[in-house]
């Protein structure tokens, strides 16, 4: 970065450090924020609308619709999210590895599972084998995404599902009586309102996807823990020009920062929602609007 450190043992503290930190590593390191913040900024609508989804199919009149619905609920979150999250990626990796497989390799005549190998022709790889590093960060970022987004979208699922439920029925049987059909009352009256109820459960969720996003380190993933442990460690050749000691406690405390000013943002973000939500509501932060105002 800076002129001055083509020789880092003659360096003085400060220069030192502005080398060090500002090396090529580092800025993987800081990179790695930034990959946190966008699987933030994409699994968070994603798995809404899966939750969303999953909500509408639980309260479907249509049995076999609501059973999926609640099946999918009660599946994933029933399961360990880390068992959940090793077992998918796989599973997902290598079925579109067999469908590809199908399509493209038809003569291929050896089975595809050979004891504990999975073996699939190279134009069937996902990302190609010739791919540049950029496709195969992407594609394990891709899966990532899509493993979070299940995972939380059952649980924002079961959210919403109680939001529906909470919203007073006697507004329904009203907006029927004024001549709306199932659909109007649904979208019109039911999910404007449901909102107040199930914000509460969605900000805990967002919480717990805040703290759940270390688990990109388990997918493979180049993360903020894992450069954390790369960089704090003693037994590492990221940095044979600049050898330290362990400074492992440094990087997690940062990390530690990090996370701590997510979740305050995160509140202050949230309680002003719940503050527009409830204008208006009947629930108790309504009517708290309603006296204050009087």
């Amino acid at each position: 970065m800076f002129s001055y450190c083509a020789e880092p043992d003659t360096l003085s503290t400060f220069r030192w450090f502005s080398c060090y930190l500002t090396n090529g590593v580092h800025m993987s390191f800081y990179l790695s924020f930034v990959k946190v913040l966008l699987l933030l900024a994409i699994t968070a609508p994603v798995a809404l609308g899966f939750g969303f989804i999953g909500a509408m199919a639980a309260r479907s009149h249509f049995p076999p619709l609501s059973w999926l619905g609640k099946g999918y609920i009660a599946i994933v979150r029933g399961v360990p999210d880390i068992a959940f999250f090793l077992f998918f990626v796989i599973a997902l990796d290598q079925a579109l590895e067999w469908t590809r497989h199908k399509v493209l390799c038809p003569e291929w005549t050896d089975p595809i599972r050979q004891g504990s190998d999975f073996i699939v022709c190279a134009q069937a790889k996902l990302p190609l084998g010739t791919a540049p590093e950029w496709m195969h960060e992407t594609y394990g970022f891709f899966l990532a995404v899509i493993t979070f987004s299940i995972v939380f979208g059952a649980f924002a699922a079961n959210v919403l599902f109680g939001g529906m439920r909470a919203v007073p029925h006697a507004q329904l049987e009203t907006a029927e009586a004024y001549g709306m059909t199932r659909r109007q009352t649904f979208w019109r009256i039911l999910v404007p309102q449901m909102w107040v109820y199930a914000l509460p459960g969605l900000s805990n969720l967002w919480m717990v996807l805040i703290k759940a996003t270390p688990l990109l380190f388990l997918l493979g993933i180049e993360d903020i823990v894992y450069w954390a442990r790369e960089l704090g460690g003693t037994k590492t050749s990221q940095f044979t020009s600049y050898p330290h000691g362990d400074w492992r406690m440094w990087y997690f405390l940062f990390l530690l920062v990090f996370y701590l000013a997510m979740t305050k943002v995160s509140e202050v973000g949230l309680e002003r929602l719940m503050q527009r939500l409830s204008h208006g509501q009947a629930t108790t932060g309504g009517e708290a609007q309603r006296k204050a105002a009087a």
